[in-house]
């Protein structure tokens, strides 16, 4: 390996023996390295997070498989490119229909580009290895998804990342000859964000920034890293996978009233630069969805965050959002509205729409009236007790109940106060 190429690069595994991380997948008895032994690789997406060894892989897979092996970079490339490896590979003489097609990144390539690839995936001209970040399911076209299998690449973890570093600073020339002892972990780990990649170029500023002591070993610390490493990394793409993610966990821990973990989720939107108004906007929905009238209040607090974020903007805004977010997962929880809303939409899809009785309907002519629409109405507010008991559900639906109230004080309160006006009519 050149001598001027990143560490990263000069640590890349020559063998699959020596790739670390993924034995899910390429372990002894694993699918790929079986797949491997029978000579019958399929096309394949490999989906994670970056620095987790998707180009390594199919590089080694290419390596060991002893089959040509082409290169596309879906940011540089485009139609005409693959053509030309697809043209290429069809003339290959002996190893006609054994070439490997790595495209990194393929989630960028459009639909056109994706839909070239069809005809030779599915003739077996090539082998499709497509790497990505993003989730398959809405990056990659059904038709060209259909055709290859997609392996998940997980996240590595502090134990396989520490052991890069550790290897990287015996096995490598450069790092070798200075001497480092890792006396602090934590900050070159947090500084990596995952990602193999960044950690070893990472290591490599911060060992070359270094100073050695008088035994001439340089001593490396959490301080040496954050002097060299401003700014942790942040996986966090809005466009991408991690919002949804994110997000997703955000929710879950305000619904879970966990305002630890929601105001950590909030963290990691406001640090990858997350739109505020849309943090708003899932507020609001889970103000609604998840508390309703368990805490009527939540909605009004939420709604009046969103107006405070378009008004006030970053950063201030982080802290209104985390108030409202402290403020919802601390509250009582109920999705009975939600239910409710959801079970009668079901009724009318299954069931179809029925006819409003007459008494509830609009008599703004004299033909309407004459027809009996509004006929027999109770206006409840002539009643004495406010409650004239009429019956508003379609015929034959009298009693349906689509709101269940939650196990909340104060839907439960509510209960009682159905209770006492309709008595067992919904099931109350």
């Amino acid at each position: 390996m050149h001598g001027q190429a990143p560490l990263a690069e000069r640590m890349r595994p020559q063998s699959l023996d020596a790739y670390v991380g993924q034995q899910h997948l390429v372990g002894e008895g694993a699918v790929l390295r079986r797949a491997m032994k029978a000579g019958t690789l399929p096309s394949m997406i490999l989906w994670g997070p970056p620095g987790v060894g998707k180009t390594t892989l199919a590089r080694l897979i290419a390596a060991e498989s002893d089959r040509p092996f082409h290169a596309l970079s879906a940011i540089h490339s485009g139609v005409k490119d693959v053509r030309a490896v697809l043209d290429l590979a069809k003339r290959d003489g002996m190893f006609a229909g054994r070439a490997l097609l790595f495209i990194d990144e393929i989630h960028r390539f459009s639909k056109s580009q994706q839909d070239s690839l069809l005809g030779a995936v599915e003739a077996g001209t090539i082998t499709l290895l497509g790497a990505t970040t993003e989730n398959p399911s809405f990056e990659v076209i059904p038709a060209l998804r259909s055709r290859c299998q997609t392996y998940v690449l997980e996240s590595l973890s502090a134990e396989v990342l520490m052991g890069l570093v550790h290897r990287a600073l015996k096995e490598d020339d450069k790092m070798a000859q200075r001497k480092v002892e890792i006396v602090e972990e934590e900050a070159l780990l947090r500084a990596s964000g995952g990602d193999a990649r960044r950690l070893l170029n990472t290591l490599e500023l911060v060992v070359n920034g270094l100073e050695p002591d008088e035994n001439g070993e340089c001593m490396l610390t959490n301080e040496a890293v954050t002097a060299r490493v401003q700014q942790p990394h942040s996986g966090y793409d809005k466009a991408g996978e991690a919002h949804y993610d994110v997000v997703s966990a955000f929710i879950k821990s305000i619904r879970a009233s966990d305002p630890n973990a929601a105001v950590y989720y909030l963290a990691r939107m406001v640090e990858g630069g997350e739109d505020p108004k849309f943090i708003a906007r899932r507020l609001l929905i889970a103000a609604s969805e998840d508390i309703g009238n368990a805490n009527p209040t939540a909605l009004v607090l939420a709604n009046n965050t969103f107006q405070a974020v378009e008004r006030i903007g970053w950063p201030e805004s982080r802290i209104i959002l985390a108030q409202c977010t402290v403020y919802l997962a601390t509250s009582a929880k109920s999705n009975a509205s939600y239910k409710a809303i959801g079970q009668a939409q079901e009724w009318i899809r299954t069931h179809g729409e029925a006819p409003v009785p007459l008494a509830l309907r609009n008599a703004p002519t004299g033909m309407m009236k004459d027809l009996g629409y509004g006929a027999g109405y109770a206006y409840d507010h002539d009643v004495t007790v406010g409650f004239s008991g009429q019956e508003c559900l379609p015929q034959g639906m009298e009693g349906t109940t689509f709101y269940k109230p939650g196990n909340n004080p104060r839907e439960q309160a509510a209960l009682e106060w159905l209770k006492a006006r309709w008595g067992n009519k919904y099931g109350y």
